[in-house]
Parts: structure tokens; C-alpha cells; sequence
């Protein structure tokens, strides 16, 4: 995947969260929940951006594991909303997938730019390609 795509998928995890927010019940819980899931989203598009734009391998790592930090707290999140019977399991089923992938995409990233960065030989010549 290349990375104006991955920009463009992680850029619409986040409006599709901010439109699963805007829907979910007036109260306290839901208030809070949807305050950190929100947060998580738009932080994986935001740290995503910031990665391709790394100064060094090391930045690159740094900033990835960000994105996989934010997207896995974005699952559980999700997953809270849910269980809490917030929002029916089956509409937040495509974003709870897409927020696994993104996190399993990040740690395919970091592993294969530390692979690198151990291996003088690597293919991986920019350090901005995940």
C-alpha cells in the first residue's frame, strides 16, 4: 500500500469515527467514550501524516508506533461502545475491523523499518516508506 493511500484510508477511518460519534446517545458515558474514541481516530490520521514526513528511520518507528498505539486504543474503544449497548454491535463491526487492520498495517511497518534499519542490505532505502 502506498502511503498517499494509507493517508487517504486513516483520514477516512477518522471522519467515519466522527460520524459514528455524532450519533451515539446524549449521555455521560457515551459522552466520554466518544470524547476518547474520537481523540484515538483522528490521532491515527494525524501521527500517520507525521510519519511520512520522518526525518530518520528512528522518527519513522517513533511516530508508527504511535499510529499502532492510537489505533489499537481506537479497538478498544470501540469495543467499550458496544459492549456498553451504546451502539449495536453490527454498526460498529467495519470500523472495529478497519481499526484492527490499521494496527496490524502499523506493526508490519515498524517491523519491516527496524528490519531495515538492523540490515544495511534492506531494500527499504527511505525511511518514510512503510
Amino acid at each position: 500500500m502506498k502511503n498517499e493511500e494509507l493517508k487517504e484510508r486513516t483520514k477516512q477511518f477518522a471522519l467515519r469515527v466522527i460520524r459514528m460519534t455524532d450519533s451515539l446517545p446524549r449521555k455521560m458515558t457515551a459522552d466520554v467514550l466518544g470524547r476518547q474514541v474520537l481523540r484515538s481516530a483522528t490521532s491515527v490520521a494525524a501521527n500517520y501524516r507525521s510519519a511520512c514526513r520522518a526525518k530518520s528511520r528512528a522518527d519513522f518507528i517513533s511516530k508508527m508506533g504511535t499510529v499502532e498505539e492510537e489505533a489499537d486504543e481506537s479497538v478498544l474503544w470501540l469495543e467499550l461502545i458496544g459492549e456498553a449497548g451504546l451502539m449495536p454491535a453490527s454498526k460498529l463491526m467495519a470500523l472495529h475491523d478497519e481499526a484492527s487492520e490499521l494496527t496490524a498495517i502499523a506493526v508490519a511497518s515498524i517491523r519491516t523499518a527496524r528490519k531495515g534499519r538492523n540490515n544495511p542490505q534492506s531494500a527499504i532505502s527511505d525511511p518514510r516508506s512503510p
